[in-house]
Parts: structure tokens; sequence; C-alpha cells
């Protein structure tokens, strides 16, 4: 008989645990090569795992909801559906149990070590295929079954819709939240991520993102008098906010007039375009020029990447944040950035983004602008060597070099860095730099 493991795969290099969402398959179910068996939670994003082999899924040693180590064995496939209640019989019992219960993560394997399997109880069992490859390509109908993420589904039994006539705009048709809200006309009470903090004339102040939005009912957080453990996402930014102390950071702040942005952005905003972008590409624009705030400390020294990639704070609906990442944002048309921004906040509301989209940050943006903050200091993400806290742009009355007296927008900005790399000069450089961008030259953005 050949019975082969699925380990809870390596999602991205700093997963150490998952949670199984949902099982796509059950228990006897035909299993193809390359179709989806079942979703997993990584620290930031839900993804669908794949088969690689064909056969029965003979067991589901770990249930829904179950929290395991990268590299346990979660379930067995055979061959053929005859070995199914022999694989049953053989199949241990005592994972589940321990890895929803082990108070520590381990380390992350590599992927070889992902793909070389404990040896099974069953008799000489083949060397098994790994189920470790996340797709989001999940097919709209899977064995009858209508394929939508974890929260469309419950979205959908909350507002009595049914999944079978959503049209799904996921990866191969999946059905997202999104959808299910468009087929009700009723919106989703998730926290939306304002556009900036420069607002343009007239208009309220706004946020590129919120780290810490309010959140709605029915999330993660508690009531008063209960205590709720931390979901996946929110160990994760522990294990970050952890590490940032290890850090030497330093910090700079410096005030930027935005009324010439605030102008510009009136006009670019029926386009497309958002603050975010706008900030975004600013940044990144001056990050090109001053390549000591966009490296980072390693092992090795200090690393200057090749890219500029930005990323922005966005606060997620069940508590904790993710940074999707705008790559190449000096080099990327703004009206492109625009869009692509648009996108990335879409999937990351409903916990699709690939890992690439949120890891590869060099440089992170965050913003506390839409509650009204004047100033704050943001932390050091692990990793990078900067990050920059745009507080809300207000009217402020300001005086002139000869004396006079105006009336001007203005928000303060703090610069995070990690000193090791990036010293006072280097930072105080590239904030001035970026005030005359923003002050002078915000047209230039979209050249």
């Amino acid at each position: 008989m050949a019975t082969h493991d699925i380990f809870m795969p390596a999602l991205s290099s700093t997963m150490t645990e998952g949670k199984i969402v949902e099982w796509l398959k059950q228990p006897g179910d035909k299993v193809a090569r390359g179709e989806s068996v079942l979703v997993v939670e990584s620290d930031k994003a839900d993804m669908d795992v794949e088969s690689f082999q064909d056969g029965f899924l003979a067991a589901v040693l770990m249930p829904a909801g179950s929290t395991a180590p990268v590299g346990e064995t979660i379930g067995l496939i055979v061959e053929t559906e005859a070995e199914i209640a022999d694989a049953k019989a053989n199949a241990p019992a005592a994972p589940a149990a321990a890895a929803a219960t082990a108070p520590t993560p381990t380390p992350a394997p590599t992927p070889a070590a992902v793909q070389t399997p404990t040896p099974s109880p069953a008799p000489a069992p083949a060397a098994p295929p790994v189920v470790t490859a996340p797709v989001v390509t999940a097919p709209v109908v899977n064995d009858g079954r209508i394929v939508a993420s974890p929260r469309a589904k419950k979205l959908a039994s909350q507002m009595g819709v049914d999944l079978a006539t959503v049209r799904g705009s996921g990866p191969h048709g999946r059905i997202q939240a999104e959808d299910v809200e468009q087929a009700t006309g009723q919106p989703i009470s998730v926290p939306r991520v304002a556009e900036g903090t420069a607002p343009a004339a007239g208009g309220s102040v706004t946020s590129a993102a919120a780290p810490a939005a309010a959140a709605p009912a029915g999330n993660s957080f508690g009531r008063p008098g209960e205590t709720v453990a931390f979901n996946t996402l929110q160990g994760a930014v522990n294990r970050n906010m952890e590490a940032s102390l290890a850090v030497p950071c330093f910090r700079v702040g410096y005030t930027i007039t935005t009324d010439k942005l605030d102008a510009f952005y009136k006009k670019v905003k029926p386009k497309g375009v958002t603050m975010t972008a706008l900030l975004a590409k600013a940044v990144a624009v001056t990050l090109a020029h001053h390549p000591q705030v966009n490296a980072a400390t390693t092992a090795a020294g200090m690393s200057y990447p090749a890219d500029v990639n930005v990323a922005v704070a966005v606060a997620m609906e069940d508590g904790g944040l993710i940074t999707p990442v705008l790559r190449q944002a000096d080099r990327t048309d703004l009206y492109e950035m625009s869009r692509q921004w648009a996108d990335l906040v879409k999937r990351s509301r409903s916990k699709q983004l690939l890992p690439e989209e949120y890891s590869t940050g060099t440089f992170t943006l965050s913003n506390l602008g839409m509650f009204g903050v004047d100033r704050f200091d943001a932390i050091l993400p692990p990793g990078t060597g900067a990050i920059l806290a745009v507080a809300a742009s207000r009217p402020m009355v300001v005086a002139g070099k000869d004396g006079s007296i105006a009336v001007k927008r203005q928000m303060q900005v703090n610069l995070t860095a990690d000193h090791r790399v990036v010293y006072g000069a280097d930072g105080a450089s590239f904030l001035k730099a970026l005030a005359d961008l923003i002050e002078n030259r915000p047209e230039s953005l979209a050249l």
C-alpha cells in the first residue's frame, strides 16, 4: 500500500506554523494532481494548497481550525480507493491535538526539508510527493462544490445568498467576499483604506493607510472581560514587533507644506490617482537618490536592494496589519501604481496576497492621518532600514521669511531608521529632499 503524507506547507520564508481554514476535499474523495485540497492560513494570507499526487484522500489528521507547525503531517493520500480503510487504521492519532496545543512554533524548515517526509507507520511507504505549493487558481466548481473564500462563504450564509448565483472575480472564478457584496448590493463592514494624508482643497483629512483602524463588530477583538487568543496574523505582527526591539533606532521629523501637492492631487484624482500612490511615488523617487535610506542591515553588512519597493501599512479587519508592496515604485508610472494599489488593497482584505506581495518591501510608509493625528512614531519592520510615519495635513498659520503671515496646509512626517545603516545626516538629507519634491515639484511625479 502506498500512502503519501500531506504536510503543513511553508507558504512564506517567515512562516513557522499554519492554520487549516478549510478542507476542500473530504476523506474518501478522489484527488487529482494539481487540484486544491485545503486552504491554509499563513502568517498573513489564506492560500489554496494543491496535491502533487493522483489518488484518494484517506484521512484528515487535523481538522479545520487546527494549527500545526510547518512540516507536520496533516493528512494522508492513497493511490487506490481500496487502500483507504488500511490507511485510516494505521493513521497516527496524536498529531492533531499536539499541534493545536503546541506552546511555541517550530522553526520553518527549508523547502527541501519540507519535502523530506517522516517515515509512515504503514509498511514500505513510497517516497511521498508533498503538498506544499500554494496556488491561487482554484476552479469555479470542485467536484460539485462551489469554490469560494472562507469569508465569502460566511458572508453568503449571513446574508442568505446562494453562492451558485454569484459570479466570482478571484483567480479562475473563485468567489471573494466582494463578489457577495456586489450580488446583494449591500456594503461589507470592513475598514476602508483611506487615500492619504493630504486632502484636496476643501476636503476632509484622509490617510494612506491605517495600521490601527477601529475594528468593526464580529472580528477577533474581544468584549470587556474576555481574553481572546492572538490569531495567526496578530502573532506574526507580534513577532516582528519583538524583533524590532533589538534594532538601535533613531527618529527624526520634518514639517512639509502640502498646498501644491493638494492642488496637484485635485487634478489627477479624476484619472484614478490616489493620494497613497502620490505619497508612495514621492517617497520612492526620493529614495532612488538616497540609497542609504533604502538599505538594510544583514549579517554580512549593509545590503543595498536593486529595487525601491515601498510597503504601505494597511489594517486588517480581524486584527493586525499587513504591508502590501508597490514594487519598483520609483520606475512605475503614477497611474499604473494607483491601479496596482487598488488591486493590492482589494486582495489584502480577502487575504489573497502572495508572500512576495507583502514581504519584499525595502522601505515602509505608515499613516494615521485619517484619525487627525498630528504626529506619531512608527516601529521599524524587521529586514528594512527605515519607515516613514505620515500624519494629517491641516491648515496652519505660518510665518514667512519676510515676516509675513499666511495660512498653509502642513503635515508632520517622522522617520524611524536603523542607526547601524542610516545615520542622522542620511535621514535628515532624505527628509529635506522629500519636502522639496512635495512642496515645489509635485507635478514631476506624473512624468
